[in-house]
């Protein structure tokens, strides 16, 4: 697809997992997303942006993936139609022992969704074994081409998911000593009986399956959309998770005695941790030098996954690759050093505190550095995606030096207008922007467009203590939309119109809507810092085929259509 900044188009950012239809089975996914692709091409949207996709762990996030490349099986449509192995019989019988309904009406319940799925593909395995992966078939040898093509991961990964099955955790920390290396793992596979190895190699040879499975509708959903002419936007995470197949097979490209994070943030005013210390997301660390000794082929692996699903992807927390913030103590102690001060969290940890590694930018000499190991990385990544395909995420605390360098690979940052700010404190009018940008109002961490001018008018019509600020920020926020306000006004359809006009008349090259900014709800599908059961399980409200006939939804669209127009970017 032709990509060019010179073009400027319009995109909209949407949870998968969130996404309804009549005949999911609890959580959005590929089918979902076909879907998906139709309504925002119809409405004039040339862009469809998703969080990150691969296979996640226990808390469900999709930013602590226990794989750099393993797909997540919640994505794959299963259905007789969808997957050939899969009979009528055995998807009625599996889908008979769980409440359909109230699965697909409430948020995501992922103990159930993942066991439906796993049982759905477990039989549809059983089918594709007996019938045909003894055999010379089109889809045998399929299947053998793509775990041939997918080797350098996919062993690892496979005997690392059978352990974390065996286990039922993917703490490969708690797992018997036998088990918690890959060398360790493969002595002891060797060392057993010929029946209990064929036995173990065929659960590997399902978890290859599945990934065959998921990776062949992922590609064939680039496809479609491209036939639609929408583009797919991925998401790649900076780490990956400590409990992930990753770490258990290539250990030596991790540095397991730091856990990266971001600095503090007072942004986040519901973190009192992050606050003060910052954000600890428990990533390991990554041996640059032992990536660098053979040309960061983790990361080009990676990459090159990606590209096969996606159009473009954003790399998050982009700022990474200059330096990343530390902690010398893993996410579990969090609550033991918040009420620390700095000397008694030294006495903790043995002197260290949280910093940034390789170097902080105190001197100009490590601002220089910084920017030098940012821009030889992100090269790298470059080299796989091509012009154009790569967007950078690039906000909280932003070394001076990031956005320039960004811009000069040609890669792509974010604008968020109530954080893009002029000397004097006023918004900077979005057709100042530069080009190669993205502007968006609000990710999935943020709160929605609405909530934030909701919680702002409350403060302000109630005289809070700190309603002058919150004054203050409307009539600037307001100002972005080429309003003059005079008095504080609550939410309406006139306001919410106003604000995306001047979101997709800016001059950036990508302007996305978070799907709760469209419709102006008040949803979050994550609060950071927050340990909460809604935390990536929010759903929408109705299904795209509800969106269709709701005359209110039918309005507002073709509202929308007629601004994308006019903005040039439909």
């Amino acid at each position: 697809m032709n990509l060019s900044p010179e073009k400027r188009i319009a995109g909209l950012l949407a949870p998968l997992f969130a996404i309804r239809t009549e005949d999911d089975l609890g959580v959005g996914d590929v089918g979902s997303l076909r879907q998906l692709i139709d309504w925002a091409a119809e409405s004039g949207f040339r862009l469809v942006q998703l969080l990150p996709i691969n296979e996640t762990g226990a808390d469900n996030s999709p930013y602590m993936a226990v794989s750099s490349v393993a797909l997540d099986p919640t994505t794959i449509f299963i259905s007789p139609e969808s997957i050939e192995d899969l009979s009528r019989e055995d998807y009625d019988a599996e889908l008979a022992k769980v409440d359909l309904k109230t699965l697909r009406s409430g948020p995501v319940n992922y103990r159930v969704v993942k066991q439906l799925k796993h049982s759905l593909l477990q039989r549809a395995f059983e089918h594709f074994s007996k019938n045909e992966l003894g055999r010379n078939s089109h889809r045998a040898r399929k299947f053998r081409t793509f775990v041939h093509f997918q080797a350098s991961w996919i062993e690892g990964y496979a005997l690392f998911r059978v352990l974390m099955e065996q286990h039922d955790t993917e703490r490969w920390d708690v797992w018997p000593q036998e088990h918690q290396t890959i060398a360790a793992a493969q002595k002891w596979l060797a060392g057993l009986t010929t029946s209990k190895r064929k036995e173990f190699e065929r659960r590997m040879r399902f978890f290859k399956y599945v990934q065959w499975i998921a990776f062949t509708q992922w590609c064939a959903a680039k496809d479609y959309a491209e036939s639609r002419g929408v583009a797919l936007m991925g998401d790649v995470p900076f780490g990956i998770s400590y409990y992930s197949a990753d770490v258990f097979a290539e250990p030596e490209l991790f540095d397991l005695k730091w856990s990266g994070g971001a600095p503090p943030e007072p942004y986040f005013k519901d973190d009192l941790f992050t606050q003060k210390w910052g954000q600890n997301w428990g990533v390991p660390l990554y041996r640059w030098d032992a990536m660098r000794r053979d040309n960061f082929a983790w990361w080009r692996r990676r990459v090159h996954n990606v590209r096969e699903m996606f159009h473009l992807f954003r790399i998050d927390h982009v700022l990474g690759f200059y330096r990343i913030y530390c902690f010398p103590w893993r996410p579990q102690r969090n609550g033991e050093f918040l009420p620390l001060d700095e000397k008694q969290a030294r006495e903790k940890t043995g002197g260290e505190l949280p910093r940034f590694i390789e170097r902080d930018d105190n001197t100009p000499e490590h601002r220089e550095q910084n920017r030098r190991q940012g821009e030889e990385f992100l090269k790298v990544l470059l080299e796989e995606t091509g012009a154009h395909r790569l967007i950078g995420e690039d906000l909280g605390t932003v070394p001076e030096y990031v956005r320039p360098n960004l811009t000069s690979l040609g890669i792509a940052g974010f604008k968020i207008p109530m954080w893009e700010k002029k000397h004097d404190g006023w918004l900077i009018d979005g057709g100042d922007y530069q080009r190669l940008s993205v502007v968006t109002f609000a990710t999935h961490d943020h709160e929605p467009l609405k909530a934030r001018w909701d919680r702002l008018y409350q403060i302000v019509k109630q005289h809070k203590a700190d309603a002058a600020a919150a004054w203050d920020e409307m009539v600037k926020f307001s100002a972005f939309a080429h309003l003059h306000m005079r008095e504080p006004e609550p939410w309406s359809d006139e306001l919410h119109e106003k604000f995306l006009r001047a979101l997709f008349r800016s001059n950036s090259w990508i302007a996305a809507l978070m799907i709760t900014d469209l419709f102006a709800t008040g949803q979050r599908f994550n609060v950071p810092g927050a340990i909460t059961e809604s935390n990536w399980s929010e759903r929408l409200p109705h299904t795209i085929s509800q969106w269709r006939k709701d005359p209110h939804i039918k309005a507002k669209m073709r509202r929308v259509s007629d601004i994308l127009r006019e903005a040039g970017r439909a």
